[in-house]
């Protein structure tokens, strides 16, 4: 204690002895120096008292030289050295321990701790600083067994009055340096900074060096190493995307890569899934493709992957993995890992993976592909694909609506015509939506005899047409409307109820049918030609009376909503 306090301006001052994620490290500049793993069965750390008790004597006679010990496999380190050194030398103590607010692990001690007004009270050896001479000191005491408590043992030395003002030892109680985050999740926000991320304790406005994720808060320790201390940040985004990735143009030949696809439950949209997995940009000799299918028969018969861009530790994936054939096979090989009484097989797995303390890691830098959910899908539909535009409004997008429907809001595109005044016909439905269509119609049947309306299928049609709305209205007439000569052949001059009219052909004229049209007396113009998946939107009422020419031959189809009646 009577010794000059040196100042911390060199980063050579400091030794890092053990950290948790060499890229942490990496980003503060620091040099870990790893020991051997403990025995202990309770905290996984190492050996301190070895590794130090080994470090050659000169270490110990230098004034200038610092020692920090952090556990192995739960802290991030949210800064440099000199900001460690200099919080470290306000202290003016030899050696600093981190404290919590849990008497660990022996609770009858803790009415023998010093009292503390403001403040976590209680040591915690998973995070400590202090000049090598004094720490050297103190773990030269050790004379018990390798699974024996550290932790016990330093309380015991601080708690000893004589050999804590010896060694000038006090706690951090306040978390300048170390932040332990088991009692005090609430107290640790982020804050952003220029170019970095830090971890912020609200409860004493600090911003701790050393985050320690003791006890049940790994999770939260991983949600934290997302960003701190430049994982994420405003002006960089990802800062550690780019690590340890592997570069495929020096290899000789592609990574051997096994895709499994377990089919256990109907699926919409997977004829369109099952022909993107088979034109992967992959070379296919080094592919290895599973189909599990675990559906009933009748349903085989059908059967024809804010946004921060960033890599994300997360404590739970589902559906879709990547995984390291070394890991897959050694510590994830056990079956026991994805059977689990009570939990489904991906919680279970998930639930074994972060107990063995293996990361989990989701990426949405690349758009691979997309889940598909399959809550709501029907399969005793005609077409259950069709009801899809909610769950899976992507893959219904491109499989129902015209693959020119987005280039109509593009001027150069001139993709929109005028085949009458103030009559505007676009692409809309794909081909697969109007025949799809009409068979659900023919299916259920209920045709009205001539009248505009189908009962009970207004619900399909509405989520049909909404793709084609682009202003704020609402569709609540939708219906289909079929022609046949010895049926419905025309329909005679009349408004429509409605602002406007979305009418839509579902078929071909001179290939499904003969005659029909749409003429607009007012202008004396006729649309003698509907394209299939083409629509007309035209005002309803007052401007556009109109009529539907007869149909001579076959039979015609058209989807029509009123919008805003």
């Amino acid at each position: 204690p009577n010794r000059p306090e040196p100042q911390p301006s060199a980063m050579t001052a400091v030794r890092l002895i053990l950290t948790l994620l060499l890229g942490s490290v990496r980003l503060c500049r620091t040099e870990p120096r790893p020991g051997k793993p403990s025995k202990n069965r309770y905290i996984q750390t190492t050996s301190f008292w070895k590794l130090l008790t080994k470090l050659p004597i000169q270490c110990f006679c230098d004034v200038d030289m610092n020692v920090v010990c952090v556990c192995s496999y739960d802290v991030i380190l949210a800064s440099g050295p000199e900001e460690l050194l200099r919080k470290f030398s306000r202290f003016s103590h030899r050696v600093v321990f981190s404290a919590e607010g849990f008497c660990w692990p022996d609770q009858r001690l803790a009415s023998k701790y010093p009292v503390v007004h403001d403040g976590k009270r209680y040591l915690n050896s998973g995070g400590f600083i202090g000049y090598a001479s004094e720490v050297h000191a103190v773990v030269k005491q050790w004379k018990y067994k390798d699974d024996d408590d550290d932790q016990l043992f330093y309380t015991r030395i601080y708690l000893n009055k004589e050999q804590r003002r010896k060694f000038s030892i006090t706690l951090d109680h306040k978390s300048h340096i170390f932040q332990n985050l088991n009692g005090a999740i609430e107290e640790v926000v982020l804050k952003f900074e220029k170019s970095r991320v830090r971890a912020r304790n609200v409860a004493y406005d600090t911003l701790p060096v050393v985050i320690h994720g003791n006890g049940p808060t790994k999770l939260q320790l991983n949600y934290l190493g997302n960003y701190v201390p430049t994982a994420w940040t405003y002006e960089h985004g990802c800062g550690i995307c780019d690590d340890d990735l592997l570069d495929l143009n020096g290899l000789s030949e592609m990574p051997l890569v096994h895709i499994a696809v377990f089919i256990e439950q109907p699926t919409p949209f997977l004829e369109e899934f099952l022909e993107r997995l088979a034109t992967l940009n992959y070379p296919h000799t080094r592919l290895r493709l599973f189909i599990h299918n675990n559906v009933r028969s009748q349903w085989q018969r059908a059967f024809y992957i804010i946004k921060l861009n960033c890599l994300w530790n997360v404590p739970y994936i589902t559906q879709v993995y990547l995984i390291r054939g070394e890991t897959l096979r050694s510590r994830l090989a056990p079956v026991s890992l994805y059977q689990q009484e009570g939990m489904d097989p991906d919680m279970s797995f998930c639930t074994s993976v972060r107990e063995q303390g293996i990361f989990m890691f989701v990426s949405n830098r690349d758009e691979f592909g997309r889940l598909i959910s399959s809550t709501n899908y029907n399969i005793s539909r005609l077409h259950p694909d069709m009801w899809q535009i909610f769950d899976n409004p992507v893959d219904w997008r491109e499989k129902y609506i015209h693959e020119n429907y987005s280039k109509i809001f593009d001027d150069d595109e001139n993709l929109v015509e005028q085949p009458c005044p103030d009559v505007y016909w676009f692409p809309a439905f794909s081909e697969r939506m109007c025949d799809e269509l009409v068979e659900t119609m023919e299916d259920f049947g209920g045709w009205s005899g001539g009248r505009h309306n189908v009962s009970d299928l207004s619900a399909c049609v509405s989520v049909c047409v909404c793709l084609c709305l682009c202003v704020s209205a609402q569709a609540v007439m939708n219906f289909v409307v079929r022609y046949r000569p010895d049926e419905q052949p025309s329909l005679r001059p009349h408004h429509d109820s409605s602002t406007f009219t979305i009418n839509i052909a579902l078929n071909r004229k001179n290939i499904d049918y003969e005659g029909g049209g749409c003429r607009f007396l007012r202008y004396d113009c006729t649309v003698e030609s509907p394209r299939k998946g083409w629509s007309f939107m035209h005002p309803g009422r007052l401007t556009h009376y109109h009529e539907g020419l007869p149909v001579t031959r076959g039979t015609r189809y058209i989807m029509v909503s009123f919008v805003d009646p």
